[in-house]
């Protein structure tokens, strides 16, 4: 199913319901609190000094570096580069809105859940889908599925049409030229094979072999035995 990032704050007791809710209907989900997927913590600014709380501008700039931070930046970012959705639950702070504006950003989409009534926010609007009901969302989030798998048939197929054109072409030229063929009966062959009858057989087969759950080492049997 998808996988998804859900951006939150620490307080928010609904973050817990929602991982749980996402991964019980077949979902991938991230979850910042335990970032490891165990029962070690996440990122927490205490792990780097207990007074963060009243640390000046400059000392929060330079805790940014820390190695703790660091790490506990890149196991979020790289996460929410992974995720196809990101879910954020309200009520939260700076950080869960950073995320979900870039995620939005870089092209993934992005679902609210407001299980409470909120101020609202009128650039909120970007993102595409605002409901209190985890149902709700998640059949969006389905839909978003199901539009990446539609996707990505198109995009094997499309490889699997070039690769076998190419080798299509590769095999008939070098059985037309051991047979001393002239250049220009080469092509007449090669395009009628891409573009009429065989092409027209051969698209059929790997649509099949698409629905079928096939793959690229499945195209290389077809064409061996074209061959």
């Amino acid at each position: 199913m998808a996988k998804i990032y859900v951006a939150s704050s620490w307080r928010n007791s609904y973050q817990r319901d929602v991982v749980s809710f996402l991964r019980n209907e077949g979902h991938e989900v991230y979850d910042f609190t335990h970032p490891n997927g165990d029962m070690s913590y996440g990122f927490s600014w205490s792990s780097i000094d207990p007074n963060w709380k009243n640390w000046s501008t400059q000392q929060y700039r330079e805790a940014l570096n820390h190695p703790i931070a660091q790490k506990g930046f890149d196991l979020d970012f790289n996460a929410m580069k992974w995720a196809d959705v990101c879910v954020m639950v309200l009520p939260c702070g700076r950080s869960a809105n950073t995320e979900a504006g870039w995620m939005k950003g870089a092209g993934k989409r992005v679902m609210v859940h407001s299980p409470k009534e909120q101020e609202p926010e009128l650039m909120y609007k970007i993102y595409d889908f605002i409901s209190d009901s985890m149902f709700r969302i998640n059949d969006e989030i389905n839909k978003v599925y199901s539009e990446n798998q539609d996707a990505n048939t198109s995009g094997n197929l499309e490889e699997m049409e070039e690769r076998f054109c190419l080798v299509l072409e590769h095999a008939t030229l070098g059985s037309m030229s051991r047979s001393n063929y002239d250049l220009e009966t080469m092509k007449s062959v090669i395009d009628d094979a891409q573009q009429n009858h065989y092409y027209g057989v051969v698209k059929s087969d790997l649509e099949l072999l698409i629905k079928d759950g096939g793959t690229i080492e499945d195209l290389k049997d077809y064409i061996k035995r074209l061959e």
